[in-house]
């Protein structure tokens, strides 16, 4: 990597490695260039703060207590960087077009009989197969059947409760029981076994609640937070751009912008 510097300050190349720790990357070289951009910026923030004659102030919160470079680079971002606070009109646009989004999550009941098998031991998931298709049957013949086989044959902590899971939500099981649960109307048993991870299932779902769509004077707090967030997010990138821009950088490339900080 090249010698790093910004506006002739040196970065070196042990910062580098040890910033290079905190980066997720598809490997050593991605790693390190990510940091060396972090770096970059933090120094570009430092220098400008300098330039305001800012003074540290740490907070602490949470009883995490600020160090006196982060104090100072939250200083100048809230010195220089204004975002637009979003309008109601914006809010409820974005509510209509992610309604999807706002509403509470769908409700299962859901009982199930489990013969656990690994998968690997094909002989161990073949039986544990068979004995999930002759309870399908004995339930079947004998619906009332079901809270006794869970009882005596499952082997999920769940046969004290009869076999009963108390309520999930979609993303709480396995995406193979999920896609049968889905399936199913309250109250349905259903026909097969549904093979998992963990062995195969008898399933049955008691009862099911459809999520309600939560009203606009619900959700106009959140939304209101999450759009003042994203165009801080914007704004503070266009910000550093900005700074980029007006540096002189040496070893590493930053997203760099003449132009006057557009919100």
């Amino acid at each position: 990597m090249l010698d790093i510097s910004v506006n002739g300050v040196a970065i070196s190349a042990a910062a580098v490695a040890q910033e290079a720790q905190h980066h997720r990357a598809p490997d050593a070289e991605a790693a390190q260039t990510e940091a060396a951009r972090a770096l970059a910026v933090r120094e570009l923030l430092l220098q400008r703060a300098g330039a305001l004659g800012l003074v540290a102030s740490p907070h602490s919160e949470g009883g995490v207590r600020e160090s006196e470079e982060e104090a100072l680079i939250r200083a100048v971002l809230e010195a220089d960087v204004k975002a637009p606070v979003a309008t109601k009109a914006e809010c409820r646009r974005y509510y209509e077009t992610h309604r999807q989004r706002f509403r509470s999550p769908d409700l299962f009941e859901p009982a199930h009989i489990l013969f656990s098998a690994p998968r690997a031991d094909a002989d161990a998931y073949a039986a544990a197969l068979a004995r999930a298709e002759a309870a399908i049957a004995a339930v079947q013949a004998d619906p009332g059947c079901f809270e006794t086989l869970a009882r005596t044959q499952s082997d999920c902590s769940s046969r004290e409760q009869g076999g009963r899971l108390g309520q999930v939500t979609r993303g709480e099981t396995t995406p193979e029981f999920e896609t049968f649960l889905l399936a199913l109307e309250p109250g349905q048993l259903c026909s097969v076994p549904v093979q998992t991870r963990y062995g195969v299932h008898v399933l049955r779902l008691d009862r099911r609640a459809d999520g309600q769509e939560l009203p606009f004077e619900v959700a106009n707090s959140r939304i209101a937070s999450f759009l003042q967030e994203a165009s801080w997010r914007r704004a503070v990138a266009q910000y550093i751009a900005l700074l980029a821009g007006q540096a002189r950088i040496e070893g590493v490339a930053l997203r760099a912008s003449a132009s006057p900080l557009v919100q």
